[in-house]
């Protein structure tokens, strides 16, 4: 059995929750979320949820990403898997962070009982490993479609490694900056 609790990353703030899933012989049920529970404060903290997604992909293969929103409208997610498996990504954007750059990709699925916690400042992605999967996304921020930002998901400074060939990107997300241009946007914008 899998022990309930929070594992930490090499990026500070992004942190796997892991969560006991209670079987019997009519199925299994999951705690999502628990804002007074132990886990759930430490990782999540006092933010507000301001919106909850669902998404639905299906497409082996198909990346979405990498996705946040802009100071002042900065906002942490907390990503779960509800069906399939995917790759999920966070990658470091905060200029003053120790991580400044980096990513952590972990797998997520409703058989792990995993989610991956995103906080502001990091942007966020997922490439799909079983067709017609869906994730649950918590949002501390209402979303702003002007504050919409990210960077390229095959950015050769980033170097992320996706597990199969990418497939299905939306125009979009083709078109969203490399870390160094994301620099200088942030560096115009400050």
């Amino acid at each position: 059995m899998i022990r309930p609790g929070l594992r930490p990353t090499p990026i500070p703030g992004v942190v796997e929750l892991v969560s006991h899933q209670f079987r019997d012989h009519r199925g299994a049920f999951l705690n999502a979320f628990r804002a007074q529970e132990p886990v759930f404060a430490e990782a999540w903290g006092v933010r507000p949820i301001a919106q909850v997604n669902l998404s639905r992909t299906e497409e082996l293969g198909a990346v979405r990403g990498l996705h946040l929103q802009a100071a002042p409208h900065s906002e942490a997610k907390l990503v779960r898997c509800l069906r399939g498996r995917v790759w999920d990504v966070a990658v470091d954007l905060r200029p003053e962070s120790s991580s400044y750059g980096q990513w952590y990709g972990l797998e997520l699925s409703p058989e792990r009982g995993n989610a991956l916690m995103i906080p502001e400042g990091c942007a966020h992605g997922f490439q799909v490993q079983e067709p017609g999967s869906e994730l649950l996304y918590l949002h501390s921020g209402a979303w702003v479609p002007e504050a919409e930002t990210g960077v390229r998901w095959d950015d050769p400074q980033l170097a992320i490694d996706w597990p199969l060939p990418a497939c299905e990107l939306s125009e979009r997300d083709r078109s969203l900056p490399l870390l160094s241009q994301f620099q200088v946007e942030c560096m115009h914008n400050a």
